[in-house]
């Protein structure tokens, strides 16, 4: 059974309003995401301003792109490269229209793209995020494997996403996302953890608050 109206990610659903709204209405957005995970809004800004530390001609791949949550952590004439790629081609209309009200336009370029097939080559950004993405995608451990392969080797991945341990209080936030097509079939974060090992990274951090886990792991120089 699926609940009609909220729609997947490939949709122009009415989730893939609500959650962009939350994040750039602060006031409102915090204590109600707080209210439906448990979790800080904040922690995805501070997340996403990790981008804004990168240097003149870093490369950036931001997947899933949504609505470019990701673009507040960057500063317009910064120089950075940021490829933003989702399923969506509606989702990337939304990224760029984030990007030209952000004054960021002239740094980011939209792509087509299945987190489960990147169509970019080996090595290829400096840094990867995905924030509240990883829950989507109908092969996570899949995406994780093609996420670590772009991203070069000293890189960064960070992002977010609901796993699946994070507490029976929890369960009816996930049961309903499944229903509604928002999520996928997610994972633990203990998956998590040992899929980024598998796939090259040789520091992984990752924290739960909430119904999210919070990671951030480093490709290690050789494999």
């Amino acid at each position: 059974m699926r609940i009609s109206g909220l729609g997947s990610w490939r949709e122009d659903g009415l989730w893939s309003y609500v959650y962009p709204w939350l994040v750039e209405h602060p006031e409102v957005g915090r204590p109600a995401w707080r209210l439906g995970t448990g979790s800080d809004l904040r922690l995805i800004d501070e997340a996403a301003a990790e981008i804004g530390t990168l240097p003149a001609g870093a490369r950036v791949l931001d997947v899933p792109s949504g609505s470019g949550v990701a673009l507040r952590g960057l500063r317009p004439g910064q120089g950075v490269q940021v490829v933003s790629a989702d399923i969506s081609t509606t989702m990337l209309g939304r990224t760029l229209g984030t990007a030209r009200a952000r004054g960021v336009a002239d740094q980011v370029s939209p792509a087509v793209a299945d987190a489960g097939a990147l169509p970019f080559a080996d090595d290829a950004f400096d840094l990867v995020v995905s924030f509240t993405g990883l829950h989507c995608f109908p092969d996570p451990r899949t995406a994780i494997d093609e996420m670590v392969r772009v991203l070069a080797r000293g890189g960064v991945i960070t992002g977010s996403s609901i796993f699946t341990d994070t507490g029976v209080r929890y369960e009816p936030l996930r049961r309903a996302g499944a229903r509604a097509g928002i999520l996928g079939p997610m994972c633990s974060t203990s998956d998590a953890i040992r899929w980024l090992r598998a796939a090259g990274c040789d520091t992984v951090d990752l924290r739960i608050h909430g119904a999210l886990g919070y990671f951030r792991a480093t490709k290690g120089d050789e494999r």
